[in-house]
């Protein structure tokens, strides 16, 4: 029953790593755009949850309303100002534009919000639970965050296939030149797309925030974890991201049953072995399949 406990607690765990990883398996699968900042815009995500709680004394479940929006103004800025021009140079300027804007954002959190590890409080739904048995229990927030991933990455993947929108995305993924000559304006499309993934890196962010404690620096440590899961599931692959994630989650908790030390260990070797094993993902590595 320990072993299934692991296995449940890492389901939940998973499901907020595949929150984190799916806005960078959408920024990579329309735009081709590995976004090294994508760790530090979720924490700017959680410390405008946490400024708005401090300041108004909202639910923070409440603060997802202005957050949310704000995440994506601040997505279609990002694609606007940087990646559309960095984009114009080479294929290797984004990679070197959101690094810089990685250490950016941590240095000017740092000096808004200090080192001091912060939490969104959500009172007794954070620690209370549903127990099977002595041994076996589900976390009412742990479900609650499992349910949210899963609901927006299926909605996400419904909305490329069915939505004249999605479907510009995926044709545009495939090839910019031949859209572009359907009528198809790229550039609007990416803009479109890095909103989607802001919102979901809101989302992601202000969970994290209200399940453990955070600070300036924790960005790159959630980019790992966004990364692995959506390596483990297939590149571009919607669905992937999502199995990638809950496989990440488990593996760790597992792993920590194994080796309580270091139980983030057991994710990197999984993750290690996914890429020997399958280099391409689980999952049908194809552009947002």
């Amino acid at each position: 029953m320990v072993w299934v406990n692991a296995v449940v607690q890492g389901a939940m765990l998973g499901g907020l790593y595949a929150l984190f990883a799916c806005g960078l398996s959408l920024m990579f699968g329309v735009m081709r755009v590995v976004n090294l900042a994508h760790g530090d815009l979720s924490v700017l995500a959680a410390y405008g949850s946490v400024a708005i709680f401090d300041s108004f004394g909202w639910n923070p479940f409440v603060t997802l309303l202005v957050v949310i929006p704000g995440m994506a103004v601040v997505g279609a800025g990002l694609q606007r100002l940087v990646l559309d021009r960095a984009l114009r140079i080479s294929p290797l300027a984004p990679l070197l534009a959101t690094f810089g804007l990685s250490i950016a954002l941590e240095n000017l959190l740092l000096q808004i919000f200090s080192p001091d590890p912060r939490i969104l409080p959500i009172g007794n739904f954070g620690i209370s639970s549903w127990q099977l048995t002595s041994q076996l229990s589900i976390s009412w927030f742990g479900l609650l965050t499992l349910g949210v991933a899963i609901v927006v990455l299926v909605g996400i993947e419904a909305f490329l296939k069915r939505t004249r929108t999605g479907q510009a995305m995926r044709a545009t993924s495939d090839d910019p030149a031949t859209a572009e000559l359907m009528g198809i304006d790229a550039r609007s499309v990416y803009t479109v797309a890095a909103m989607m993934a802001m919102a979901t890196v809101a989302v992601a962010g202000v969970f994290l925030a209200m399940r453990t404690t955070f600070t300036p620096s924790s960005g790159p440590d959630y980019l790992i974890f966004a990364f692995e899961a959506v390596v483990i599931g297939g590149i571009g692959s919607v669905r992937g991201t999502l199995v990638g994630g809950l496989l990440l989650g488990i593996a760790q908790t597992v792993g920590a049953q194994v080796n309580t030390a270091d139980p983030i260990l057991a994710g990197d070797l999984f993750f290690l072995a996914v890429l020997v094993l399958r280099p391409r993902g689980l999952f049908r590595s194809s552009v947002l399949a």
